[in-house]
């Protein structure tokens, strides 16, 4: 059904001539206190899912990104996200910036869905982006700080690397 779902929203979406689209494919994650993790049932470090990213270019260092994805999070639960941020170019490879997104797991915050602040950091290849996101230990919504990874493959490899 996700796929179905994925498939219709890239299909519908109108691409500029210079906006891209990828497939995210997730990932991993890292949690910094790893006892407390294993101790809460969080300590899943292999998160395996798909989404997509759309990318707009705002100005020469400056990319407008939208994300929507579904993955299995660290508590073992299927998550589901859609957000929407910005990178700016750093350097020729990595791009700083930061995101809002809605969530949603039973992992997290009770089980209801909830807006969160991310910041996130991206290096890019020619062949895609490896993206990283900080999620801050916050109580009653998260109980261990963790970094996430993922891979975005752009469709077309354009390489333009926005």
């Amino acid at each position: 059904m996700l796929r179905r779902l994925l498939a219709c929203a890239a299909l519908a979406l109108p691409l500029p001539a210079a906006a891209e689209l990828g497939i995210n494919v997730y990932g991993l994650s890292y949690h910094f206190d790893r006892g407390r993790a294993r101790e809460l049932g969080v300590d899943n470090e292999v998160n395996p899912g798909l989404g997509l990213r759309y990318r707009v270019p705002h100005s020469e260092r400056l990319q407008w990104i939208f994300d929507a994805g579904a993955y299995r999070d660290s508590g073992r639960n299927a998550a589901a996200l859609v957000g929407a941020g910005a990178l700016w170019k750093l350097s020729e490879g990595w791009r700083l910036g930061g995101a809002l997104a809605l969530l949603h797991s039973d992992t997290y915050n009770q089980g209801k869905a909830f807006i969160a602040p991310l910041p996130l950091a991206a290096y890019e290849f020619r062949w895609g982006t490896l993206n990283f996101v900080y999620l801050p230990k916050v109580s009653d919504v998260n109980a261990v700080a963790t970094l996430g990874v993922w891979a975005t493959i752009w469709l077309g490899n354009s390489g333009s690397g926005l």
